[in-house]
């Protein structure tokens, strides 16, 4: 009889908090990184061209949507309630980079609504995703270079504590672009066409050199100074990001370029561009494979040491996903057989780690455990 009172304490919602509103007042931008990793395995899924995968992929877009939503009311009261907490995050090293999460969470579902969408409710709804789409290339712009300036200016960075999490801000503009790239054929007007993929060019050369230069400190300092505490032990797949989204970015785009251009008196750029896309696809999924192997290493070094559960755990599934993404598009580009198995086993992958780490994050968000703004902490 001693144990029931404490296992009770254990299943009761938010027992881990003080009082419900600190679920509002310790609200970070986190909690987006879920969304991401969600709406990035409803297109894998639907990628595979498996008619019974398609209902559970459409299910876990509007589970995407749902998650937004909710998180979106949470952080926006949050800066309503507790305006003077809430802005101590542009000082914080780490948890302001996780802003870039926002509008690739949207990107996600913008991409959805153009996969399942377009079935529900027809041409009506690609209006809606263009006007989006530029919104979501304003916060991507906003993140690539606002975080980075507070980076600059504001807060306190050194190499021995730099994580691969400096790469979330700026590859927002570069997920910005692979949806540009998704969106353009859908749109009648051929000039917007042309407006939408030059902007998802400019987006992705925005993100993809600055990435790599992340990406080069990264290697140095992890030679210099070994990996990071176990506590972050997801961000070595973050790398994965940037590869798997640019090849997959070029890839769209190098598809739209032919028919885009040529609507726009420039035919012979359009096939040059188709040209470009599917070498500097190629290109960037080897790069993609020699991060994707050694972070499998890292990780297996982690789980021997042990790996504390926290939100960052979602930084296994994004990355990954964009990666299957690129890999799928391979396969329909090239008609290699590799590919095709390749990226299905990768989507096998990704299923399961969405399962473990969504089941986690349900568990420690029931308990409230989950809850906590290392902005306020550190005060």
């Amino acid at each position: 009889m001693p144990c029931t009172q404490p296992r009770a304490a254990t299943w009761r919602p938010l027992s881990q908090l003080a009082h419900p509103r600190e679920v509002i007042r310790q609200f970070t931008p986190n909690w987006f990184a879920a969304t991401m990793g969600t709406g990035v395995l409803a297109l894998a899924f639907h990628q595979l061209n498996i008619p019974l995968l398609d209902s559970l992929a459409e299910g876990l877009w509007w589970l995407t949507i749902g998650l937004f939503s909710l998180f979106c009311v949470l952080y926006g009261a949050r800066w309503v309630l507790f305006f003077d907490e809430a802005r101590r995050i542009f000082a914080h090293s780490t948890v302001s980079m996780f802003f870039g999460t926002i509008p690739m969470g949207l990107a996600t579902i913008l991409n959805g609504a153009l996969v399942f969408g377009l079935g529900r409710w027809g041409e009506a709804v690609v209006p809606w995703v263009h006007a989006l789409w530029w919104l979501d290339v304003g916060l991507a712009l906003l993140c690539g270079v606002a975080i980075p300036y507070l980076m600059f200016t504001r807060q306190e960075h050194s190499i021995d504590q730099m994580t691969a999490v400096w790469l979330l801000p700026v590859v927002a503009a570069e997920v910005a672009a692979a949806s540009g790239g998704l969106l353009a054929p859908h749109l009648a007007d051929a000039h917007q066409q042309f407006q939408v993929v030059i902007t998802s060019y400019v987006m992705w050369a925005v993100s993809l050199p600055v990435a790599f230069s992340i990406l080069t400190i990264l290697m140095l300092r992890m030679a210099l100074h070994k990996l990071p505490p176990a506590n972050m032990a997801a961000s070595s797949w973050l790398a994965l990001g940037p590869i798997g989204t640019g090849a997959l970015g070029m890839l769209v785009l190098g598809a739209d370029a032919p028919a885009v251009f040529a609507a726009n008196g420039l035919g012979g750029l359009g096939e040059v561009a188709r040209g470009l896309g599917l070498v500097a696809g190629i290109v960037l999924w080897g790069a993609g494979l020699w991060w994707l192997l050694t972070a499998v290493l890292i990780t297996l070094r982690y789980m021997r040491q042990g790996m504390p559960f926290n939100l960052g755990w979602w930084g296994f599934t994004f990355p990954l996903g964009v990666y299957c993404l690129a890999t799928l598009k391979l396969a329909a580009w090239l008609g290699l057989g590799f590919f095709t198995v390749f990226g299905q086993v990768l989507v096998v992958a990704l299923a399961m780690l969405w399962a473990l780490v969504a089941s986690r994050t349900l568990r420690g968000a029931w308990r409230g455990e989950l809850f906590v703004s290392p902005c306020i902490a550190q005060r």
